[in-house]
């Protein structure tokens, strides 16, 4: 059963297109799989974002049929819709490897929504040559949406050379004055690249729902 404390927004996919993601990094395990439940019963697919392994674990001891997508931090339960078939409507750039956590939570998100995602990886802009080799792959994306940590640099770069909606999303790498991506997201909100979007730092489920939310308006 779920707490009184806990309110299910079992209708936002009609009333917005989009599934209600919850929050796991602050529920124990027992909340998770109250939420789960009730989603189950709705019929409804369930994404949980920022959830480690040993909370995962404790989760799928309940719920075998869980699935946990490590490189995103998230817990699935239900059916995630087929991959459409290529072009991707969106493609998700990373500027290193290391934004690959972020990465699979905006791709991951995407697919509980039946939209087809591409991941460019490792295309920061310290070596420009690495992005402008991958232009070609972008043109048949409707959405962009790049994801870089340190100075936050790729969607302006990006901006600049494409047409397409771009949707910035700053990541907490760095060291030193860019640790925890307040560098990146204070770069991107100052970018003279116009018509850049940025969402919050790390937020690679709203990118994802922003995308959305393009794509279903463009339609």
């Amino acid at each position: 059963m779920i707490g009184p404390d806990a309110r299910l927004d079992l209708q936002r996919r009609a009333r917005l297109g989009m599934v209600e993601a919850v929050w796991g990094q602050h529920k124990t395990a027992e909340q998770i799989v109250a939420v789960l439940q009730g989603f189950a019963s709705a019929g409804e697919v369930a994404l949980v974002t920022r959830v480690e392994p040993d909370k995962a674990a404790q989760v799928f001891k309940v719920l075998p049929e869980v699935v946990f997508h490590p490189d995103a931090r998230c817990i699935t339960y239900g059916t995630i819709p087929p991959n459409p078939a290529p072009p991707a409507d969106v493609v998700v750039l990373s500027g290193g490897s290391s934004d690959r956590t972020v990465v699979a939570e905006v791709t991951l998100a995407l697919r509980c929504h039946g939209i087809g995602v591409q991941a460019v990886m490792d295309v920061g802009v310290a070596g420009l040559h690495r992005l402008l080799d991958q232009l070609p792959k972008l043109t048949d994306a409707r959405v962009l949406i790049a994801c870089a940590g340190m100075e936050g640099a790729l969607p302006t770069v990006l901006t600049g050379l494409v047409p397409q909606p771009v949707i910035g999303v700053p990541v907490s790498v760095g060291y030193g004055i860019s640790e925890g991506g307040r560098t990146a997201l204070e770069g991107m909100l100052a970018s003279c690249a116009p018509g850049l979007l940025v969402v919050n730092i790390d937020n690679g489920y709203g990118a994802a729902m922003a995308a959305l939310r393009i794509l279903k308006g463009s339609c």
